[in-house]
């Protein structure tokens, strides 16, 4: 039997449905409805300067329930097309990203033109503009008119660039930058250091168990801020956002309280401080941005995809990103903690280069041109930020070099290889005991 292929699926068959999804695929079939509609607004150009014949043929038209429906759908496409452009302006500024707010913008934006089309055409068959009125209406029209149009051509060039890698992997970058330097900011959230589980737990503790099996994606530190305060006790967390988990398996502990207070409802408030769901999230998680961007390359590295290049481009971005994360927390490691009583294990350097390196080291480590790179990185790296960080970088460089030495068949590319790796060693700050 054949081994079976893990291929990629459709986007159909992956994606979920979404409020905000279903309006931006309205925003483009109001796009194109405005082609057609276009053809009314110049009709109605011309009639006017033909003559009163023609004038009324175009009122004839318009009377009719047919006419009414047409000249509704294109006055509600046109305004749902301007609103949905004013939302993708507002989300281009990088505000209301979030996923309420993206789902409450694009609400808006249905109901908006909506109810503006029936304003607009009650108002219009009252008489309530006069002759300068429609002329002051004519010119919003050209300028509406002309909004479209770039509307049409931002949406044109939005859709030359929908799906690329390079936007792919731009956004993702910034995601995970962004979640790196917050938690540079914050290295435990804002809760005291907990370097060893073992030996800084105290003796007497109440474990925290999930209730449900999922991806941590958020840890609400105030909440359990407020719960270690008000209850007179230490909260030890064990599993950071990204951690996969499952009931029986602590995710935190939490000292005996000093007052009285039932431990099942405390048990249950620590554990709701947790959000848990099926998938992982980039907000307190910097090693989600840079799995994902390591699958990226994965990929790409694919028998189906052959694309060395982005998986060549992906391991710059990555370097790019652990460069920032090696020049170490942005505040001073003696400044007291926001959450006191909150004790949260730091990310370790090594998980982090695991996360960007392994994956491609391994898919690619027949391919000389990528072990090239990853090797550069990796020594260059290994020559920043502090000991733990230095050494996880030659331990991922040794890893990535004994994977090449296995898969690689041409002894020159072998040769080349050591010979990189010997001539960086050779540079001050490098010690390598391999090649």
């Amino acid at each position: 039997m054949a081994p079976r292929i893990d291929r990629p699926l459709s986007p159909f068959m992956t994606y979920r449905w979404t409020l905000t999804m279903a309006m931006s695929i309205v925003h483009r079939i109001t796009g194109i409805a405005l082609y057609v509609g276009t053809l009314l607004m110049a009709w109605w150009l011309i009639a006017t300067a033909s003559g009163p014949g023609a004038y009324a043929t175009l009122q004839a038209f318009t009377s009719s329930w047919i006419g009414r429906v047409v000249v509704f759908g294109y006055t509600w496409a046109l305004l749902h097309h301007m609103l949905g452009g004013i939302r993708h302006l507002i989300w281009d500024i990088g505000a209301l990203l979030d996923k309420d707010a993206a789902t409450k913008l694009a609400l808006a934006t249905f109901i908006g033109s909506f109810l503006f089309s029936i304003v607009g055409l009650i108002v219009l068959k009252t008489g309530a503009y006069g002759a300068r009125g429609r002329v002051v209406l004519f010119v919003i029209t050209i300028a509406v008119i002309a909004l479209v149009i770039v509307s049409l051509l931002r949406w044109i060039d939005h859709l030359t660039r929908l799906g690329r890698v390079g936007e792919t992997t731009d956004r993702v970058e910034g995601a995970t930058r962004q979640a790196l330097k917050a938690r540079l900011r914050d290295p435990c959230l804002g809760g005291r250091p907990l370097h060893d589980l073992i030996d800084d737990l105290p003796g007497e503790t109440i474990p925290i168990t999930a209730e449900v099996v999922g991806y941590i994606q958020h840890i609400d530190m105030p909440a359990l801020s407020r719960l270690s305060e008000a209850n007179d006790a230490d909260i030890y967390v064990k599993a950071l956002p990204g951690k996969f988990v499952y009931p029986h398996v602590p995710i935190a502990w939490i000292t005996k309280p000093g007052n009285e207070v039932d431990i099942d409802t405390l048990r249950e408030a620590v554990c709701n401080a947790f959000s848990i769901d099926d998938e992982r999230s980039f907000d307190q998680d910097p090693r989600f941005g840079l799995a994902v961007m390591s699958e990226i390359a994965s990929r790409a590295l694919s028998p189906a995809m052959n694309d060395p290049g982005t998986a060549i481009d992906v391991i710059g971005r990555t370097t790019r990103l652990l460069s920032i994360w090696a020049n170490g927390p942005a505040g001073d490691p003696e400044d007291e903690p926001t959450y006191p009583r909150v004790h949260v294990p730091p990310l370790d350097s090594a998980d982090l280069l695991e996360d960007g390196f392994m994956v491609i080291a391994r898919d690619g480590a027949g391919l000389i041109e990528v072990q090239l790179r990853i090797q550069k990185s990796l020594l260059a790296l290994s020559r920043m930020g502090d000991s733990a960080f230095r050494t996880a970088a030659l331990f991922q460089s040794r890893m990535a070099f004994d994977r090449a030495e296995a898969a690689m068949t041409l002894e020159a590319d072998k040769v080349r290889l050591r010979e990189l790796v010997r001539s960086r060693g050779n540079e001050p700050g490098v010690t390598v005991a391999f090649a």
